[in-house]
């Protein structure tokens, strides 16, 4: 799934929540936009591999600003605004027919990702965009607690799969957080090249390159028993 985020699309998510909150003596989208970007690295900071509290974070903006608002207010300024903020999300095209060959094999589908939405926020978008019927697990850092590359993301999702690391293959385009983190869980990994290509600097590289969302079936059928991949590289 792929996002788009920019100051206009944060303004309109701002005022959009803002809208949904009863009351006045609020600060206006502007002013938590730019206590937002002027905070960003207090606030925003992930390099613990803490998750953020999302629902803390917004919070502080309105306390900053005088306005202390209830959890239910929090509530629903959050729902509003993901729903503006969700309608900029998008899936490849060939997403779904990705996800259909690859339950036709048996295998069981997990989905693993960092996000500060909580589950309460994010599962209704995977609804509307037909990934939760097509998928067995999804993991979420706001729920874990834990980003990737924190192993902790990782084994949850072999736990809930019920498979150990060899025995799976985890797709991801960021090679820091996703294709170190699964390396060294144990995890064979294909780095996702079709929207974007990292460059990050990292210890390990990945043990196939998937250029478009159906060059994932090509790993799998080279990990499947009985393969003779003797006469090929392993990256692609």
């Amino acid at each position: 799934m792929q996002d788009e985020w920019s100051d206009d699309i944060a303004l309109e998510g701002y005022a959009a929540g803002l809208s949904a909150i009863p009351g006045d003596h609020l600060p206006d989208a502007q002013a938590l936009l730019r206590y937002f970007q002027d905070n960003s690295e207090q606030l925003f900071s992930l390099d613990d591999l803490d998750e953020i509290d999302i629902a803390a974070v917004m919070g502080s903006g309105f306390t900053h600003h005088g306005a202390d608002l209830t959890d239910d207010d929090i509530r629903l300024f959050l729902t509003a605004s993901h729903d503006v903020f969700a309608s900029y999300y998008s899936l490849a095209a060939t997403t779904h027919a990705l996800l259909e060959a690859l339950r036709r094999r048996g295998l069981k589908l997990a989905l693993v990702s960092n996000t500060a939405s909580p589950e309460w926020l994010l599962r209704p978008v995977l609804e509307r965009q037909g990934l939760v019927e097509r998928l067995d697990v999804v993991v979420l850092s706001s729920e874990l607690g834990k980003r990737k590359p924190h192993p902790a993301m990782f084994e949850q999702a072999l736990a809930e799969v019920g498979a150990v690391p060899a025995e799976a293959l985890f797709v991801g385009d960021r090679l820091d957080a996703d294709i170190l983190g699964a390396s060294r869980v144990g995890i064979k990994t294909v780095q996702a090249l079709w929207f974007r290509a990292d460059d990050a600097e990292v210890p390990v590289e990945p043990d196939f390159q998937a250029f478009t969302q159906m060059d994932v079936l090509n790993a799998v059928e080279r990990l499947s028993p009985g393969h003779d991949d003797s006469r090929a590289s392993s990256r692609r």
